[in-house]
């Protein structure tokens, strides 16, 4: 298993200015408006009002989608560099952490874990992660935790090369550990059962684990952003088979959402 203080470390260098997350959901690709449309979409299914934390944030991207719907958003990330964007943009915002938060119980009537969970290496901190979340969400209230899809993270790396037996390849598949030396800090990379199994047992109440993007939605990476027509398509063959085992897990990302008993 990785190490979870190295990877907290490596996190903070690599979005503090190795890499642009906020150009990824907006400009990069068409893959970014793809997610972050269909993320807005599923939020909003189940919250039209209300007070929402959005842990592990970024820059605020969906904070600022949220906001613009009129609710009322905190950020809390654990790099400065995110803080400091999300703050500048109007966003109430602070340094924090998923596995500790410095809320009351029943604070909020839901929590966003869009990005926590893939940084945790170990099960037990994800499920404290999901733990926290939950008690700082009021009864009834929502849990909307994100994952990266180990299917896709596999595939990523073996198609296209030849076939050769490899124990990192076979952790990957078997127990969603990233490769040792990956530019990205990854912890892990879930199923959506595996998803569904860790929220479950944090207490929480399965409504559905998502596929975000969709079958087409990888193949969006290297479509311009420009390119609305190509997205709108991926966008509706993501929301016909959005819930569907199997074909959930050919989406980047995972979304479960939960219920706070």
């Amino acid at each position: 298993m990785p190490d979870q203080t190295e990877i907290d470390e490596r996190l903070r260098a690599y979005y503090g200015g190795l890499f642009d997350e906020d150009a990824r959901l907006t400009t990069r690709s068409a893959q970014g408006p793809l997610e972050h449309r269909r993320t807005q979409e599923l939020i909003a299914e189940h919250i039209s009002a209300g007070r929402i934390l959005d842990v592990g944030g970024g820059t605020g991207a969906h904070a600022r989608a949220l906001r613009e719907r009129g609710l009322d958003v905190v950020l809390i990330d654990p790099v400065p560099e995110h803080v400091a964007a999300a703050s500048a943009s109007g966003i109430e915002a602070h340094l924090g952490d998923a596995r500790s938060l410095s809320f009351a119980d029943g604070s909020f009537d839901a929590v966003l874990l869009l990005g926590p969970l893939y940084h945790l290496a170990a099960r037990s901190e994800r499920l404290q992660a999901l733990r926290e979340a939950g008690r700082v969400t009021r009864a009834g209230g929502f849990v909307f935790a994100a994952a990266l899809s180990r299917f896709v993270a596999f595939g990523a790396n073996v198609l296209g090369r030849p076939v050769r037996p490899d124990p990192m390849m076979r952790a990957l598949w078997e127990q969603g550990t990233p490769r040792p030396g990956d530019r990205f800090p990854a912890g892990h990379f879930h199923t959506a059962e595996e998803l569904g199994e860790e929220v479950t047992d944090a207490g929480l109440e399965v409504l559905a684990v998502h596929g975000v993007e969709g079958p087409s939605g990888l193949a969006l990476e290297g479509v311009p952003v420009d390119r609305t027509d190509l997205t709108d398509a991926a966008l509706a063959l993501a929301r016909a088979t959005s819930a569907e085992p199997g074909i959930r897990d050919f989406s980047a990302h995972l979304l479960a959402v939960a219920r706070v008993l």
